[in-house]
């Protein structure tokens, strides 16, 4: 494992774009893609771009998150090639361009040729266009990207239903029969991006249930379909009534309003909701509690750092930034978080609980409100207090409100903080991030005079010393009380913590003898 007083997780690449020497800077744990678009971005390009690098020696370079770290002097030569749209036909478009410009293309095709409908191969547009739509799923867009797709497809749809009017039997489209599939605009809405659906294995989606489930070996587009089994598993979809097209879309816009933080991203989200999910199944919560209540735990972990900026509320308050001012220094952070869930579900179209009455959707966001402030570090000994003092009753009661309410903040609390109960492989590349994002902030805080907290300063931390504490003082306390009412819970996460304890214990000893060896 090394020493544990170093710490590296993030790469720094020197590049040469059209004359300009560039650097970039990304976290070990970064995607391909994530490197391709920091790429992009320093060339003030179309993030789709086709990128190729080439070393000094002229030897192409795989764009990756293992690019070898180079030096001014040896900078990699950056090819960026935007895409473009000359020369290339409907009927035979180019598979480089991105979905937003082929969109922009049909529309213009469709535009000069509206006027000889029987000129318009309609069958063809329409397998571009559902061509497209799995394009935007893989491609991964934007939120402004997929609405730019959406009203472009909208369009389109509409002009090939024009078109097709005048050539199919008007009662045959009346109820959509005489379209290919996509149906008429009218009846069925608009066509949305959806991600690839994968077919989960027996042994997946029991793996899923596990604490030692491994997040890091899943893809995006395979989390958002890990989650949506989730609320099929669940029942949550048959008991909010929620249309399966709602919540693929809720779910790419929770995915589109999660950063690119080291920590504080969507990976991190479904790191969160699959413990949950877990301990749902641990705890056989969903034979004992209401499946709305099961709804409130999931949703609530799936949205509970949206937007997070990647600097805490200490920082927040202290710099006084507008998330303080406008939440008065009361946390901030996660008052924000649920603006922004109540946001993307006031939109029709990505609003899950669409179906649900007045009083029902009351409940979820009262609920999914509470859970999402329970985060809040600065709450921790309240919460936990609270729920230690319902458990010293000798009868804790899920039909008491304040019982419940406790148990599920909790809840969410342990899975928000659950990393160290995963298996050390799993857990540390979750410490790098998150120091990773805590010295980005100290740096900050150093260069704005503002204070900063011993934890976070990467002149005096190690991993030892940052897990020893956190797991004795904060973990496990927490977790011990949890399988005070659920005992099943002790051998797979208190034991587990109780070892990663001992771990980092050790690991501190050897670098405490190293360095009374050097000082002698």
């Amino acid at each position: 494992m090394g020493n544990g007083s170093s710490f590296d997780s993030s790469k720094q690449v020197y590049l040469m774009i059209n004359g300009s020497l560039e650097k970039i800077v990304f976290s070990l744990h970064s995607s391909t893609r994530d490197v391709q678009e920091l790429i992009c971005q320093a060339g003030k390009v179309n993030r789709f771009s086709q990128v190729t690098l080439r070393n000094v020696d002229g030897a192409y370079v795989t764009v990756s998150p293992t690019i070898p770290q180079n030096d001014e002097n040896h900078a990699y030569i950056a090819e960026i090639t935007p895409p473009n749209l000359t020369d290339v036909s409907v009927s035979n478009p180019s598979t480089d361009l991105v979905p937003v410009q082929i969109m922009e293309q049909l529309a213009r095709e469709m535009s000069s040729r509206y006027a000889k409908p029987d000129e318009v191969n309609t069958g063809e547009l329409l397998d571009r266009v559902k061509t497209l739509e799995n394009r935007m799923d893989v491609e991964g867009l934007k939120a402004v990207d997929i609405d730019v797709c959406k009203k472009s497809i909208d369009t389109i749809k509409g002009q090939i239903y024009e078109a097709q009017k005048k050539f199919i039997d008007y009662n045959r489209l009346r109820d959509g029969s005489g379209l290919p599939e996509i149906g008429l605009p009218s009846k069925r809405g608009p066509s949305v991006p959806h991600y690839t659906k994968y077919i989960l294995s027996k042994e997946t989606i029991e793996y899923l249930k596990q604490p030692t489930f491994d997040i890091w070996h899943w893809e995006p587009n395979e989390m958002l379909s890990l989650l949506e089994h989730m609320y099929h598993e669940l029942g949550l979809v048959r008991e909010f009534n929620i249309h399966g097209v709602t919540l693929k879309k809720w779910l790419l816009c929770i995915q589109e309003n999660y950063r690119n933080n080291p920590f504080h991203n969507f990976r991190h989200c479904f790191c969160v909701t699959q413990m949950m999910y877990g301990m749902i199944h641990l705890c056989k919560l969903h034979e004992s509690i209401s499946k709305e209540d099961i709804g409130i735990l999931i949703t609530a972990c799936i949205c509970h750092d949206l937007d997070h900026p990647g600097y805490n509320n200490t920082y927040q308050i202290n710099a006084r930034t507008q998330l303080a001012l406008r939440y008065n220094d009361i946390s901030p952070l996660e008052n924000h978080h649920c603006a922004v869930a109540f946001e993307i579900l006031s939109n029709p179209e990505t609003n899950i609980f669409a179906n649900c009455d007045t009083e029902t959707f009351k409940r979820i966001r009262e609920g999914i409100t509470t859970l999402i402030l329970a985060t809040d570090m600065a709450k921790h000994a309240e919460i936990l207090d609270l729920f230690k003092a319902n458990l010293k009753e000798g009868n804790f009661d899920l039909t008491s409100r304040e019982h419940f309410n406790s148990l599920k903040m909790v809840l969410i609390k342990c899975c928000d903080i659950s990393n160290e109960v995963r298996p050390m492989e799993i857990s540390e590349p979750w410490l790098d991030c998150l120091l990773e994002e805590y010295f980005n902030q100290s740096d900050k805080e150093k260069e704005q005079g503002l204070p900063v907290a011993p934890f976070m300063d990467r002149e005096k931390v190690t991993k030892p010393t940052a897990q020893i504490g956190f797991i004795k003082f904060v973990l496990l306390p927490m977790f011990e009380e949890v399988s005070k009412l659920f005992p099943q819970l002790h051998s797979v996460m208190v034991e587990p913590l109780r070892k990663a304890r001992d771990h980092w214990e050790r690991l501190k000893e050897q670098d405490d003898e190293l360095r009374h060896k050097q000082e002698a």
